[in-house]
């Protein structure tokens, strides 16, 4: 059976990238992302209807219900009569990409680290969004420096994503991550309707559901949850010290104390389930991939649901 290794360089054995993608995975994977694009008005050809787009199709009379925001005031001071401008409807959809590229992304104890993971989403969903004349976005969050690479057709928008994969996350602290800053930048940047995969560990405050609704009211919005095994349970290892990665707090555990590792699991499991109740609330997919096993297999099925429950 062939693979495709979506690789960015040489790995080591502390950036093992996200793995080989077996070409059937590929190819269900390229199924249902097309088709859920297609539902935002894609189509193989450009359409000869007026509507939203780029290019210019007339200029005509202003009538009532016309939208003032598409005056055209030059042609409206030549003529002195309201005109307004009509435009050839754009047929193709954007795919936009919010990864998380904050400290917390750097763990993993299992088969790779959390950013690995979130990697193989990307490239993986930019490999089939992309296609057929459709535009890739890219907007990482999460660190100090934070890039956006505007929607782009097809090579040019893949170039700007593997630009943002390359500053991968440093681990340096840069303060808790707001997620609800992601949410209201992305709202103002992705104009027209669009698919938003938002790929991030959703670790800290849960006070952005407001921000979050703003962005699905307008965007089909699937968030991929990153997560590694240890941050649901505690091993039993002795004293140990845990390390926020972003905020740089400290806490001392005993993990022998079976309470313990009792009462983190259960704040674990509430977290989680209050984070999957917000994502419902708002009508987001949710899915949720580990570093541990076969990311994209999960991937690939939770989408399939999703496609026939949609």
């Amino acid at each position: 059976m062939s693979v495709i290794q979506l690789t960015r360089g040489p790995r080591t054995p502390d950036r093992p990238g996200p793995g080989p993608l077996r070409d059937g995975q590929v190819r269900k994977l390229d199924l249902t992302i097309r088709r859920r694009v297609d539902s935002l008005l894609v189509g193989d050809h450009r359409a000869t209807t007026l509507g939203d787009g780029s290019e210019l199709a007339q200029i005509r009379p202003y009538v009532p219900g016309d939208d003032v925001r598409k005056i055209d005031w030059n042609v409206t001071a030549r003529t002195r009569e309201p005109h307004v401008r009509a435009h050839v409807a754009d047929r193709t959809a954007a795919v936009w990409l919010l990864l998380d590229s904050s400290a917390s992304m750097t763990f993993g104890t299992a088969d790779r680290r959390k950013w690995d993971v979130a990697e193989g989403v990307a490239l993986a969903v930019a490999h089939v969004g992309a296609r057929r004349g459709n535009r890739l976005a890219v907007a990482t969050f999460g660190d100090r420096d934070p890039v956006v690479h505007p929607d782009r057709h097809g090579r040019r928008g893949l170039l700007g994503l593997l630009h943002a994969l390359r500053r991968e996350p440093t681990g340096e602290p840069a303060g808790t991550t707001s997620f609800a800053e992601a949410c209201d930048r992305a709202a103002q940047l992705v104009r027209r309707r669009s698919l938003v995969v938002i790929v991030s560990d959703f670790r800290g405050s849960l006070d952005w559901r407001r921000s979050l609704l703003r962005l699905a009211a307008r965007h089909d919005v699937v968030a991929v949850e990153v997560r590694d095994p240890r941050e649901q349970e505690l091993p039993n290892v002795g004293t140990v010290w845990l390390v926020d990665p972003e905020t740089r707090e400290q806490l001392q555990v005993d993990t022998r104390d079976a309470r313990v590792r009792a009462q983190f699991a259960e704040s674990a499991v509430e977290e989680r389930q209050a984070l999957a109740r917000i994502f419902r609330s708002a009508g987001v997919a949710h899915v949720v991939v580990s570093t541990s096993g076969d990311w994209l297999r999960t991937l690939v099925r939770f989408l399939q649901i999703e496609k026939v429950r949609r």
